[in-house]
């Protein structure tokens, strides 16, 4: 009789710790810009908090995952990626054909505006800030960084790009007067005037670009469920509450 029960209890014990690894939650690390408010960034208590952080955290849930959200060097993000590092960038990454070369996107989400700003007042314009010589400010390794490099020169162009790890950080220079503009997407431009800053979008440049999820080339599973997740979040009215929550007006 001790035999037998023993022989039980082995054999349960067998199924709920095998049973447990089998239905065991998949873990995925998402690479995010520490410093791109309203999409992603660091908060007060040293936590993840954004739009996006918001978003995947709710898609996680739905579609039975976990993430951790970790801050990583936007300009080397891509190929941290590609090298196994994190498993996603869901933090305001703009589709576009050279990233496409090294990782795939999930469905766009978000439609985003690039922009010049200056302190307000300074009555400038695109055009003044283009072809007058200035010094005009640009995050380091983003899509609007890559395609003003190759602006200079041409069409009597000659400002002259200094780069910047974050956003916030060329809207501090801009106000200390040791730039006179910003190049960036309108959302961390809108970001900073909607908390008090003295700044005024003075036009748009360039074409408009879409957001996506960039995930290496082989994990089509994870893009299927990003993807599901994606249109899950876009159908269901917590969309709504995440755009009142984080962005000017809730616009897209």
């Amino acid at each position: 009789m001790f035999r037998k029960s023993s022989l039980l209890v082995a054999a349960i014990s067998f199924v709920l710790l095998f049973g447990s690894v089998a239905f065991a939650k998949k873990a995925y690390v998402n690479g995010i810009d520490a410093n791109y408010p309203p999409f992603a960034y660091i908060d007060a208590n040293g936590k993840p908090a954004g739009f996006d952080v918001d978003s995947l955290n709710w898609i996680a849930e739905k579609m039975g995952f976990t993430v951790e959200h970790k801050a990583m060097e936007w300009s080397t993000i891509v190929q941290s990626v590609v090298s196994k590092k994190i498993d996603m960038v869901y933090s305001g990454m703009s589709i576009t054909e050279e990233r496409a070369k090294q990782v795939t996107f999930s469905d766009p989400y978000w439609k985003v505006a690039q922009v010049v700003i200056s302190k307000k007042g300074a009555g400038l314009t695109v055009e003044k800030v283009f072809k007058g010589g200035m010094k005009l400010g640009v995050q380091s390794g983003t899509s609007e960084a890559d395609a003003l490099q190759n602006q200079v020169g041409k069409d009597g162009n000659n400002f002259e790009l200094k780069y910047y790890d974050s956003a916030p950080l060329a809207i501090m220079d801009i106000l200390n007067g040791r730039v006179p503009a910003a190049a960036m997407d309108i959302a961390p431009a809108e970001d900073a005037i909607k908390h008090g800053k003295e700044l005024e979008i003075v036009g748009e440049f360039g074409e408009p670009e879409f957001f996506g999820v960039a995930v290496r080339k082989e994990d089509k599973e994870l893009l299927d469920t990003i993807n599901k997740g994606l249109k899950m979040l876009m159908a269901d009215p917590y969309w709504e509450e995440l755009k009142a929550k984080h962005l000017k007006d809730g616009a897209h």
